[in-house]
């Protein structure tokens, strides 16, 4: 266990609850906030699920289960923060959201030290620390879907990030069990300035006519050794965050690979946000 003991956790959405749920599974005292109490209890329900889940596959007892259940509490009103050492945003792919966030906890929390994170797939951490009035003590602790499953935590500091909050970020993740890369606060990062260009171009092959997504799947999985294709890949993210991390990238470097295709904006548009929504490049 780390000097942080007290965690709170904006945003009970997928990645949000998975968050949440690693958080309170490692013994953290954990609060998660939600902007509606439809939101809430669907995150709460999320977890539930996946502390069940954890309990029939023998990788987790009934009793760890309860008694991480019992480490969280969930709030719709962002001031029960104000206690917390680690406040991690997880909402939706969007800067000036975020940003919005941001600035709200920077008047709410208390606690002198307490680290703000953001766990943006994309967005250079500078633009959200900027809202604050300690830029210092923001750093971006990206996680990865699903998070109680996927080891790797991006650690990502900021031109003004002090020291002493990314390291006692990195031994936070640590902490989690998980294993940190650190990255420059650049659109994309490491994984995401690697994958999202592939998924791109794996979309583009769809939309010409070059290949059918099954074939695509396939040859990459078959012909490669990835556990899965990109076409379902990209569903499994969700569509709508493919192109909001396409979009940051696209920003920042002007690279064409870097630019949402028609289709995708076209699915985006249309509410075809993959496994989430019920279709995608595939049914659900």
């Amino acid at each position: 266990m780390t000097d942080i003991q007290r965690v709170g956790v904006v945003g009970a959405g997928q990645m949000g609850s998975g968050i949440a749920e690693v958080h309170a599974k490692s013994g953290f005292d954990v609060v998660i906030t939600e902007v509606s109490r439809p939101a809430l209890d669907a995150g709460k329900a999320r977890i539930e699920k996946s502390l069940q889940r954890g309990v029939k596959n023998g990788k987790l007892s009934a009793e760890d289960a309860s008694a991480a259940l019992g480490r969280l509490r969930f709030t719709t009103d962002l001031a029960d923060l104000a206690d917390r050492d680690l406040v991690i945003e997880a909402i939706l792919e969007q800067e000036q959201a975020k940003v919005d966030v941001f600035a709200q906890l920077d008047k709410l929390v208390s606690r002198p030290d307490a680290i703000f994170a953001s766990n943006t797939s994309s967005i250079p951490i500078v633009k959200i620390a900027m809202a604050t009035s300690r830029p210092q003590q923001v750093v971006g602790i990206h996680f990865f879907n699903p998070v109680p499953v996927l080891p790797l935590v991006e650690l990502v500091p900021s031109l003004l990030t002090g020291d002493d909050t990314a390291r006692r970020a990195e031994e936070h993740a640590g902490a989690l069990g998980k294993t940190v890369i650190r990255a420059q606060d650049r659109a994309g990062f490491i994984v995401n300035s690697l994958l999202v260009p592939y998924l791109l171009s794996a979309i583009r092959m769809v939309e010409s006519g070059f290949a059918t997504a099954e074939d695509i799947d396939r040859g990459m999985e078959l012909g490669t050794a990835h556990p899965m294709g990109p076409l379902r890949l990209s569903d499994l993210i969700g569509l709508d965050t493919v192109k909001a991390i396409a979009d940051s990238m696209y920003d920042e470097f002007k690279e064409p690979l870097y630019a949402a295709p028609p289709l995708l904006l076209r699915m985006v548009d249309a509410g075809l946000m993959g496994k989430k929504s019920g279709r995608g490049f595939y049914p659900y």
